[in-house]
């Protein structure tokens, strides 16, 4: 389990990227790179870092379920993904 403070940043983060997504947008389309320097640093797309929606934990992560790879064969051992059942053969 990730700390909470680590999950906490990355909600920040979040957040100021989508607070500013529409200005730095139109910053680098007008090519004004001064004025997007002054933007806060967290508000690049490039700072975030997928982390399991439940645990927190950063690597292993899958995208299509947005959990952890751990996190994801519990779930599916116990149903709760639909369509996702354990392969016999």
């Amino acid at each position: 389990m990730a700390k909470e403070s680590m999950k906490a940043r990355e909600r920040k983060r979040q957040h100021l990227v989508d607070q500013y997504a529409d200005k730095r947008a139109q910053l680098k389309a007008e090519g004004r790179w001064e004025d997007l320097q002054k933007l806060p640093k967290n508000s690049s797309a490039v700072r975030l870092h997928n982390r399991c929606k439940l645990t927190g934990r950063p690597r292993g992560y899958m995208r299509q379920f947005g959990v952890s790879r751990v996190t994801f064969r519990e779930m599916a051992n116990k149903g709760l993904i639909p369509g996702v059942s354990k392969a016999s053969w």
